[in-house]
């Protein structure tokens, strides 16, 4: 059922997304009178599942679900019409318009998934404002487990400060710029220390078998007894929180392991809280110091917040209030996933590591149906096709608007043998890209 949930998301996002950014090259074209051939969702490699002639323009549905694609009369494209192109150029074709009209043809696709991601940041601000737990209210630090932090320097119990210099004062914010981190502020005991990240930090990231950052203590929330554990029995039910052993108040799940590493083989008295009442147990502590129950690794917000663990800061806005809010919101996922894009591109990063194809974005998607968290993530995949479509790669978008460009400046127009020429070797930098980002997928799901 997860796998259905996770499937239908990733299909319904991706078919959303493909279908409006060929909309935004199909719907300036047929105002410029430019005849469209084809309308695809999917690509149709031999055969379609679907497909239908209205007018000029089959409309159809493709069984390769990497992709859709308009097929526009007179313009040299992934099709390689060859045929079409050594005829004289004809009034309906995309090469006998002015290159104004063929610019906005080509921007109109990236133009719609700019547009499309701001509007769903907008409406999600009006919609569901902003929940954020207040950075101020963590008063014991953060949980720190990956080796890569801990060699910077990092421990449980540390607070972040600052990011590359500037103050963090939401949980979420904090967590998105150390993606970008080059320095990371700390407070430890009082006392400020400022660590370095290596400049290979996301390539580190990306090949650890541990992804997590700072990442949030939680309080040790029952969900189950198994059956296998020697501690079947026990009155212990989902969503009970263990708060002391033997007496020692522990608020945090990781202040468990030296406390029960101390008692292997020993049997302990806990203190359990349920529904506002306290209550002691006797547990089994196993050789290899567990309890042997299953736990929540997260609480919900209202827990944490009901123990007073964590300021739960919620935001509403109003319709005018939404526009702003989601404008900037688009304005940083921009500049963000060009940053990213850049340290992809530079080696030393070793950014390139984690680069991944239609598992990685399908791995995104929750294992139960959100609408706040499925239209999130198609805004922010409508702004990576974007940012990608505009990469000077003569097979994407951004290729075409480069030598738009060049002929709008100097007045010349390329010829057809060169944007063949240039289409084919776009064309196949484009698939090795896409096998180096599925191939990087299938590596990590074989050895990791």
């Amino acid at each position: 059922m997860e796998f259905l949930i996770k499937i239908s998301q990733f299909l319904l996002s991706l078919s959303l997304l493909i279908v409006l950014h060929e909309l935004g090259h199909f719907i300036p074209a047929k105002l410029f009178k430019t005849r469209v051939e084809k309308f695809y969702l999917f690509f149709d490699v031999k055969f379609s599942l679907f497909k239908k002639k209205i007018g000029d323009t089959v409309y159809g549905i493709g069984w390769l679900p990497l992709g859709g694609y308009v097929k526009i009369s007179g313009m040299i494209d992934e099709s390689m019409d060859k045929e079409q192109m050594a005829l004289p150029p004809q009034p309906w074709e995309f090469r006998s318009k002015p290159a104004w009209q063929r610019l906005i043809i080509m921007l109109g696709g990236v133009t719609v998934n700019f547009i499309l991601a701001a509007l769903i940041y907008m409406v999600m601000a009006f919609a569901y404002g902003e929940t954020d737990i207040a950075t101020s209210s963590i008063t014991d630090g953060y949980l720190v487990t990956n080796p890569i932090l801990e060699n910077m320097g990092a421990k449980t119990g540390d607070n972040v400060i600052a990011i590359n210099g500037e103050a963090v004062t939401g949980y979420s914010n904090m967590r998105s710029k150390l993606i970008e981190a080059k320095t990371i502020t700390i407070e430890r005991n009082g006392e400020q220390k400022t660590l370095t990240t290596p400049e290979d930090f996301l390539g580190q990231l990306s090949t650890s078998d541990d992804r997590t950052f700072f990442e949030l203590r939680m309080p040790f929330v029952v969900a189950q007894v198994p059956d296998s554990s020697a501690n079947k029995g026990v009155d212990l039910k989902q969503g009970d929180i263990i708060t002391a052993v033997n007496n020692t108040k522990l608020k945090y799940f990781d202040e468990f392991e030296p406390i029960l590493e101390a008692s292997k083989g020993k049997t302990v008295n806990v203190e359990v809280l349920r529904d506002k009442e306290t209550f002691t147990r006797s547990l089994k502590v196993s050789e290899d110091g567990k309890f042997g129950i299953a736990y929540y690794p997260t609480a919900s917000a209202e827990t944490l917040k009901a123990l007073g663990y964590y300021d739960i800061v919620t935001k509403t806005y109003g319709f005018g209030e939404s526009i702003g809010v989601g404008a900037l919101e688009f304005k940083n996922q921009i500049v963000g996933y060009w940053a990213q894009l850049g340290m992809i591109f530079n080696p030393n990063t070793g950014a390139y590591k984690g680069v991944g194809g239609f598992k990685a974005i399908f791995d995104i998607f929750p294992s139960s149906w959100s609408w706040q968290q499925f239209w999130g993530i198609t805004a922010f995949l409508s702004v990576m096709l974007g940012v990608l479509n505009l990469l000077p790669i003569p097979a994407l978008d951004g290729g075409h608007v480069m030598f738009l460009l060049y002929e709008m400046i100097s007045g010349r127009k390329p010829s057809d043998k060169f944007l063949e020429y240039a289409q084919m070797v776009g064309f196949f930098l484009l698939i090795a890209l896409v096998l180096f980002a599925n191939g990087n997928d299938i590596f990590k799901a074989l050895f990791k």
